[in-house]
């Protein structure tokens, strides 16, 4: 028997007249991030500012994001008022830190989802770095490990707030990350065949 998760897929052109945004980890309201990561903020008043400030910067009414956990430790309330002030269509795949029956509740996101999202086909979207390598066919976009980035970097794309200066990072640019990563590593590749038949 074979026993399967749930793997929602959503292909890019399902947001085709709008904007594709990732974003991962703000912790609105968790002062101890501050602390930990070391966020250039002296108090969470100005980091939730911050972040809301940047995210609306980039991120307009009718563009999605993909918004990978670990979202708020605020009350209920406190929540809901700073999701209120987000632009945008927001998908949450849950973090480690979030309550998925207080983030429904909220009612500001079109999807609550504990598991990964498979997204174009080709990159798997987590809140946790999920397992992947060369020989699969996927590029795997998360958050949780904020600074830390995972051992694997040809094929993981760390969106955590402190990796991407505290601002959503659109689909283009991820896309040309990948495409340039993939040129490096096969040229290297290339590189140490023709060595090998020297």
């Amino acid at each position: 028997m074979v026993f399967q998760l749930p793997l929602y897929q959503i292909e890019h052109d399902t947001f085709e007249s709008m904007k594709t945004f990732f974003f991962s980890d703000p912790h609105f309201g968790h002062y101890n991030i501050i602390e930990y990561q070391n966020r250039p903020f002296q108090t969470t008043d100005e980091m939730d500012a911050m972040i809301i400030e940047n995210w609306n910067r980039v991120v307009a009414t009718q563009d999605h994001v993909f918004l990978l956990g670990d979202v708020s430790i605020h009350s209920p309330d406190k929540t809901c008022e700073i999701l209120g002030q987000l632009n945008g269509k927001i998908t949450l795949v849950l973090g480690n830190h979030d309550r998925r029956r207080l983030m429904e509740q909220t009612r500001r996101f079109d999807l609550v989802t504990p598991y990964p999202i498979l997204y174009d086909n080709f990159f798997l979207l987590s809140h946790e770095p999920v397992f992947v390598n060369e020989q699969c066919p996927f590029c795997n976009i998360h958050g949780h490990t904020h600074l830390n980035r995972f051992e694997n970097t040809l094929l993981h794309i760390n969106v955590s707030a402190e990796c991407i200066d505290y601002t959503p990072i659109a689909f283009g640019e991820i896309r040309n990350m990948v495409k340039e990563r993939l040129k490096k590593y096969n040229a290297m590749k290339n590189q140490l065949v023709r060595r090998k038949k020297q």
